[in-house]
Formats: C-alpha cells, sequence, structure tokens
C-alpha cells in the first residue's frame, strides 16, 4: 500500500493537493495521512511548566481544528472517510524540514503539496514547494491551489532519455496503480540529430511493451522550455506531468540555472509528481 504525505496550512488554496489526494486514493490503494506543521513560540519569561501545559493545550486545539478541516473538504465533495482521520499536527520552526524529515523518517511513498497558500502564507507555502522539489527524497507532488478533483487518466512524462530504465521503474509504478496510460515527451536537441532513425525506433518499441506511446518533438529556442512542454501539453492533455530532478547541481548550477522543475511547478495548471534523478 502506497503511503502519501498530504500537507496543508489550512488556506482555501492548500484544498488543492487535498482534492488530488483524496482523488489518487480513489483509484488506488493508499493511505493518506494529513500534515500540518506549526510553531508555539516560547516567551522568554515563561518557566518550562508554565510553557509545556500552554504547548499542549496549543496542540489539542490545532489538531482538532486540523481534523475538522479535513473532515469539511470530504464533506465538500460529497466523499465519505473512515474515522479516526490519519492526521499530524508536528511543530517545527522550518516547516518544509519539517516535512522533509518526517516523510522520510516515516517511508512515505510521495509528499503531495499545493503550490501556493494563501494571503500571507502564499509566499510561504510556495517556497516550501519549491524546496521540496529541490531538497526532498521523497517525491513530491505539486499540485495547483484551483486544482479540481477529477479522474486521473493520463500521465506525460517529460524526458531527457537518461536513466530511461531506472526512470520508467517509478513512472510505471505510479501508472499502474491508478490504471492511467502514459505518454513519454521528448523534446530533440542536436545531439539528438546525431543518432539515427533505427535508435528512435527501437526505443519506441521498448516503450510500447511497457504500452507508453511517444511525443519526440523539435526543442524550439526561441521559446523557454516551460513553454515547449506547455506545447506539448495542449496536445496530449494529461491529467497529471511527471518529471525527474536534478537534485546534485554545481554551486554554479544552483546560482544560475533555475531548476526547471520548481519552476515548472510554481506556474502550471497541472498537478506536478517530481522524483529525483538517480
Amino acid at each position: 500500500m502506497k503511503k502519501i504525505l498530504v500537507t496543508t496550512d489550512f488556506s482555501t488554496n492548500s484544498k488543492g493537493a487535498l482534492r488530488f489526494a483524496m482523488q489518487l486514493a480513489m483509484q488506488s490503494d493508499c493511505q493518506i495521512t494529513f500534515f500540518h506543521s506549526y510553531l508555539v513560540p516560547r516567551p522568554s519569561r515563561w518557566s518550562e511548566r508554565v510553557f509545556n501545559s500552554f504547548e499542549n493545550s496549543e496542540f489539542a486545539k490545532i489538531n482538532k481544528k486540523l481534523r475538522r478541516f479535513i473532515a469539511g473538504v470530504y464533506k465538500s465533495l460529497r466523499l465519505s472517510f473512515t474515522e479516526p482521520l490519519h492526521c499530524v499536527a508536528k511543530q517545527g520552526a522550518n516547516p518544509d524540514h519539517n516535512i522533509m524529515t518526517f516523510a522520510k523518517e516515516n517511508s512515505f511513498d510521495y509528499i503531495c503539496i499545493s503550490r501556493n497558500g494563501n494571503g500571507k502564507t502564499s509566499r510561504l507555502l510556495g517556497s516550501n514547494t519549491a524546496t521540496l522539489i529541490k531538497k526532498s527524497e521523497v517525491p513530491v507532488i505539486a499540485v495547483p491551489p484551483f486544482y479540481k478533483r477529477t479522474e486521473i487518466l493520463s500521465i506525460c512524462y517529460a524526458s531527457d532519455l537518461f536513466d530511461l530504465d531506472d526512470e520508467l521503474k517509478k513512472v510505471t509504478s505510479f501508472s499502474t496503480s491508478i490504471d492511467a496510460k502514459v505518454t513519454l515527451l521528448h523534446l530533440k536537441t542536436p545531439l539528438d540529430y546525431l543518432a539515427d532513425t533505427r535508435t528512435f525506433n527501437t526505443l519506441t518499441q521498448k516503450l510500447n511493451k511497457h504500452h507508453i506511446s511517444a511525443v519526440f518533438d523539435t526543442l524550439d529556442y526561441e521559446k523557454t522550455l516551460i513553454a515547449n512542454i506547455n506545447k506539448n501539453i495542449k496536445s496530449i492533455k494529461p491529467s497529471i506531468l511527471i518529471m525527474f530532478s536534478n537534485q546534485r547541481r554545481t554551486i554554479f548550477e544552483k546560482i544560475f540555472l533555475s531548476s526547471i522543475s520548481a519552476e515548472f511547478s510554481s506556474v502550471s495548471k497541472l498537478p506536478l509528481l517530481v522524483f529525483r534523478k538517480k
């Protein structure tokens, strides 16, 4: 059974991730744990006993609020749920570190988070999403805040064709769990044209064995990479996009080159599943 950690900051926009996870649970055998990271500041004048009492009181309030919030989303979607809900409220000064640590220590398969929060929390949650994509060892699903629950029927897997065998295992593991078809998207660069036609024919045959179709398009250098991907998404019309992120970039790349998966998650109208590149 797959385990999904779904984060929320109680904002309206954070419900996008909740709706996606609930749909995922309807299509596959998975367990959802709803997670909220919070911080209780300690006044310097308070004693340990007084602060512990206040902290326990705040935890009880937050935990109750979390359960009510999640139950409200289920009811708004007219979905039934089983009590008790799997809810975790955990204190920590750094929300993204809190999320990553909990997900890794408890062997979650995916972290599901909305792309941005609401009002005062928007920049914070948006920053968390980008940080998770760049650093999390657990695959991250970044969901647009306005996402409406709909059946996940198709997947677009954007590939550079490197480490293909390893990546296909992860893509097909996800796709078969929800019975969704997969289309591989590759944008050809000049290096690709050094390969002969037989190379791509062999690749197509290999993908066919996995029941994966392929789209090989030419990269338009007058447009951004995101624009190139979006052009193809309009014709492929997937329910979700899968990308692999290279988290072992050099200092130069971290300073001068953006993470395309993190950048794409900030503007995409689709849920985006990001795996770590091998």
